[in-house]
């Protein structure tokens, strides 16, 4: 995994982009790692938010449309999502409806939820909308803590 993150960090933007996409869809990443490192090397940190976001995002969408496409069964087989999770996703989705892509950036939950917006049939572009502003809202909050705890080390 160390070489991973390696060729990821060394791709600058690229790699951001590549890293929050692996971290958006199912696969466990940690797309942070990544962004601390390009932070540090000084890449521009509007352009590793655009990055994150874009990657991140597009991870989601194919959380979303493999649910969307597939049968609950399917997906929580495929992807080992615990019943437990998909109960408590679609619970939120019944009462939240497209708006709880908001919450996707959330660990543990955040891919179940977007499968379970796909099962669900949910509005695509609320979905896509309110995922947008979750997971930049997120990675803004960690990029600008990054920058603050840098600032008041150095």
């Amino acid at each position: 995994m160390e070489h991973l993150y390696e060729i990821l960090i060394n791709h600058g933007p690229l790699g951001m982009f590549l890293s929050a996409f692996l971290a958006g869809s199912i696969l466990p990443f940690s797309s942070e790692v990544v962004m601390a490192a390009l932070l540090a090397a000084g890449v521009n940190p509007w352009l590793l938010l655009l990055a994150a976001s874009a990657g991140n995002t597009l991870g989601g969408v194919t959380c979303y449309y493999v649910g969307r496409m597939a049968s609950p069964d399917r997906v929580r087989q495929i992807f080992r999502i615990k019943e437990s999770r998909m109960r408590r996703a679609r619970a939120l989705v019944s009462r939240w409806g497209a708006w709880v892509g908001f919450l996707c950036w959330v660990p543990f939950i955040g891919d179940a939820l977007l499968v379970t917006l796909g099962i669900m049939r949910s509005n695509p572009i609320t979905t896509n909308l309110a995922m947008v502003i979750g997971r930049t809202a997120r990675y803004a909050i960690v990029l600008f803590s990054a920058l603050g705890i840098a600032q008041m080390a150095g």
